[in-house]
């Protein structure tokens, strides 16, 4: 897993003043809550004093109130109320939680996972077409119980849909992936083929009434985003922008954004719907039986053809980053866990020398509601 960028890890409209909205990302417990002003604020949700769950606690103004013993932050992380002190005691400078810069796109909700200065880290990836006119959104998410880069490679595996997605859109009769050249950045990778496609099925015979030759564009944003673009002719286009959130080792949280300008009205989402569902029905079991469960470091650890190529990219891509020091271990994240103890990511904050190296650990405390 990787620290020091952006992750879209949950809707804008799931993030409310009423009500904090808990979020496990990178294997870590954060809490998000919009402020009165409409910001969204995102802290570590371990507290710093006997570990309560912030995002159990209620939002209290600009600020978000532990559950335990009522210790109250704010949007910086800071504890700027604590009820058992007298008003003569002063507030511990120790008495904050890790907080990290937060941005709105997309109708997601970006976190920026790590302490490196506005000026070094990396850009939101881009999605052009999500401010355009004449474009209709469709948000939905799915969960799988795998490692988030194989979650990531699959998304841009042209050769897979034959075999894994012949009921739905793959065209088993041509398999082969024609020659195609990888444009890339610091930070992405992408490529274009064309397919021919089965023939249509459902609403889409209404805009391809038979078979015909489909220009695909898959692209890679490290650390988690890949797009899906499908030019289906006559300037019709569908468009998947997938977020697949590393909730933790074995856990991805794909949260999508579909555009499509055509069938605008709210009367073709369903079936919309439908086939996006059907598609991650169909490569679930596939990437969750793979193993390793997460992609290989070292290339030589599996083999690759011609047609392999994002994915021999992405992977050199995502090695470098490894290499620069941005990788977070899981097994270390399982021996705080096994050891009572929280590893929380460094966030910016972290760079005052007033604040002691030592606050990266919280102990653990169980959640304050009740199982259900």
């Amino acid at each position: 897993m990787l620290k020091n960028f952006w992750y879209a890890c949950e809707f804008s409209a799931a993030v409310t003043t009423q009500t904090p909205t808990p979020v496990r990302v990178l294997g870590q417990d954060l809490v998000l809550f919009r402020r009165p002003d409409g910001t969204v604020a995102a802290l570590s949700s371990h507290c710093i004093h006997r570990g309560g769950a912030l995002a159990d606690g209620h939002i209290d103004g600009a600020c978000v109130r532990c559950p335990y013993h009522g210790w109250k932050f704010d949007g910086a992380g800071h504890c700027v109320e604590i009820p058992a002190l007298s008003p003569d005691q002063a507030i511990p400078k120790r008495a904050r939680v890790d907080a990290y810069p937060t941005e709105e796109h997309y109708g997601l909700v970006w976190v920026f996972l790590g302490d490196l200065p506005p000026a070094e880290r990396p850009p939101i990836p881009p999605f052009p077409e999500f401010s355009q006119p004449g474009w209709k959104a469709l948000y939905g998410e799915f969960v799988w119980a795998a490692h988030y880069t194989r979650v990531v490679e699959n998304g841009v595996d042209i050769a897979h849909a034959p075999f894994v997605h012949r009921r739905s859109f793959g065209n088993p009769e041509q398999p082969q992936v024609p020659p195609h050249a990888l444009t890339s950045t610091q930070y992405s990778l992408g490529t274009s083929v064309t397919l021919q496609s089965p023939s249509p099925r459902g609403l889409w015979k209404l805009i391809r009434p038979k078979r015909s030759s489909v220009e695909v564009s898959v692209e890679i944003h490290l650390p988690h985003i890949t797009r899906l673009d499908l030019r289906l002719g006559r300037g019709w286009r569908n468009v998947v922008f997938d977020a697949n959130v590393p909730v933790d080792a074995h856990t991805t949280r794909t949260l999508w954004v579909q555009l499509r300008n055509f069938f605008r009205g709210d009367w073709a989402d369903g079936d919309a719907r439908r086939r996006m569902d059907e598609i991650f029905c169909e490569d679930q079991p596939i990437v969750e039986a793979q193993t390793p469960k997460r992609v290989p470091d070292d290339l030589a650890d599996e083999l690759h053809i011609k047609s392999d190529s994002m994915a021999v990219a992405y992977r050199t891509l995502r090695r470098g980053f490894l290499q620069r020091g941005f990788g977070l271990d899981p097994e270390d994240l399982a021996r705080a866990r096994a050891n009572g103890k929280i590893h929380v990511i460094g966030s910016p904050p972290r760079r005052d020398p007033d604040i002691p190296a030592s606050s990266w650990v919280y102990p653990e405390a169980p959640s304050t509601k009740p199982p259900t």
